[in-house]
């Protein structure tokens, strides 16, 4: 339903325009003047702005200037009963979408406004379409519309844990209040976060993502929350932010615990007060978003280091959701593999594959240090590499190395088979070395290494292993294809790798 605000001040005429758009199925508001307008946009954007020309005060002319300073993309339909070329001309050249004379028919207005609603919609999905592709760690921008039953079914598995999940992802969906997903890395935190979009009321506007831990803090901030045109060096338009892309949608901010405090500050105001502030902006702008973040970290632990903000913590965790461990519902392991296998075999355009009853037995025993994550990895080289269309246990088994998985309860160590080491690219204080089926892997120390160079040789070896394929690559080390191409771009500037990687 596109959000109209109506800007006169008679109010006999607020009312029939109103009236005109109500009863086409349009959620009006009005403001007697352009002051009045201003606050309301400020407060929640409309779809479109229907304003007279003539008004006490500031015109709609110089409305039509404020308002794109605000938001150059609400269209803004100007009406009035003194029309000339000059008037018709400025306003044009100002950027307003359509010029009404009084007196005009109800149908006119109708498809001006359609027109313009339609417009504003095709604005926000492409800036969202855009802002998804250049996410970095790999999110994607989820567009308007879906069956709500989606969501739900994108969280597999019956286990009495994922019954669980399933039961608070329902519940939570419902509210418009603030939700924290915990758990360990790989454990599909991400997958939750959509699945309460796709469930919700907010599921007909747009799901973005930002991965807090990918970005400095100055980025972060710029990326969340937008900027002015000459707010720093290089910005050289104004750009809107993560906060007001996903305006009546949702937003995830991955890894909230990365987040440094400046941007902890900022973040607190926003679920407070439901406004920001661009950065090099005094002006503040109502959003209305939904807000799901994610964490692998202890957070308290966290709070009593000092590292985040307890008054943060409190705002975020208002609907929190745990998301065990895949080692913790063994259940799971079966008809995640056969999920994982089935859309990867369909992707790639293969046919139909299976898992042999020995190999899922052993898929089923393992303790799956690196999660749901690493199972997918485990599926996608058995897709691959599997002959006859049947992924057997002599094909699975090099893989998995149960002694380093089972090490210290489980999940404390990553195994041999795992391309970087786990979540940091590293366990403990060793870094792994590529597996290689049959073969005992080395430990190599890190202790006189520098952390780049250890990621730089886990990323370099294993574009390698997919004989320089990216997205596949990206996949497998759990980043964004966008990610790994900066990083090699930074790498070959600096002479560190060779140029025909």
């Amino acid at each position: 339903m596109a959000t109209v605000l109506v800007v006169d001040d008679k109010e006999m005429l607020r009312d029939s325009v109103g009236a005109t758009l109500t009863r086409a199925g349009m959620n009006v508001r009005t403001a007697d003047g352009a002051e009045q307008a201003l606050e309301s946009i400020a407060q929640q954007r409309p779809d479109c702005v229907v304003t007279d020309l003539k008004m006490p005060g500031m015109t709609g002319i110089e409305l039509l200037a404020k308002v794109r300073e605000i938001d150059e993309e609400i269209p803004v339909i100007l009406m009035t009963a003194f029309a000339t070329v000059e008037t018709a001309v400025k306003a044009m050249k100002l950027g307003a979408f359509d010029y009404l004379t009084k007196p005009f028919e109800g149908d006119q207005l109708l498809i001006s406004v359609k027109r313009a609603a339609e417009h504003a919609r095709l604005l926000r999905e492409n800036a969202v379409l855009r802002a998804g592709e250049s996410t970095p760690g790999g999110f994607l921008a989820g567009l308007a519309g879906g069956d709500s039953s989606a969501g739900i079914k994108r969280l597999i598995g019956d286990s009495p844990a994922m019954r669980r999940v399933k039961e608070q992802v329902m519940a939570v969906a419902e509210s418009h209040g603030t939700v924290l997903v915990i758990g360990e890395s790989g454990t599909g935190k991400e997958v939750v976060a959509r699945a309460i979009h796709e469930i919700s009321q907010r599921r007909a506007g747009p799901f973005l993502g930002v991965n807090c831990a990918a970005l400095s803090e100055s980025l972060l901030e710029s990326e969340l929350f937008g900027h002015e045109r000459g707010a720093f060096t290089g910005a050289d338009k104004t750009r809107k932010g993560r906060f007001e892309l996903s305006d009546r949608g949702t937003l995830l901010l991955d890894e909230i615990s990365e987040v440094g405090v400046r941007v902890q500050a900022k973040l607190l105001r926003v679920l407070q007060e439901r406004v920001i502030e661009r950065v090099g902006a005094s002006l503040s702008i109502g959003v209305d978003v939904r807000v799901v973040a994610t964490s692998n970290r202890d957070l308290p632990r966290a709070i009593a280091k000092g590292e985040f903000r307890q008054d943060l913590f409190f705002r975020l965790n208002v609907l929190p959701i745990h998301l065990p461990a895949l080692r913790d519902r063994p259940e799971d392991v079966a008809p995640l593999a056969e999920h994982f296998v089935r859309a990867i075999a369909q992707r790639d355009g293969r046919g139909e594959y299976s898992i042999a009853p020995d190999a899922m037995a052993v898929l089923m025993a393992y303790q799956w240090p690196g999660n749901v994550r690493e199972l997918q990895n485990i599926c996608e080289r058995g897709v691959v590499l599997a002959k006859g269309r049947v992924i057997t246990r002599e094909l699975v088994e090099p893989w998995l190395n149960t002694d380093m998985s089972m090490a210290g309860g489980g999940g404390a160590q990553m195994p041999a088979s795992y391309p970087i080491g786990g979540r940091d690219g590293y366990a403990g204080d060793h870094v792994l070395t590529e597996a290689k089926p049959g073969v005992i892997q080395t430990v190599i120390p890190i202790m006189d290494r520098v952390l780049e160079d250890i990621e730089r040789d886990a990323i370099i070896s294993t574009l390698k292993r997919f004989r320089g394929h990216r997205q596949k690559t990206a996949q497998a080390l759990g980043i964004g294809v966008r990610t790994l191409g900066l990083k090699l771009k930074k790498w070959k500037t600096q002479q560190l790798v060779d140029e025909a990687i």
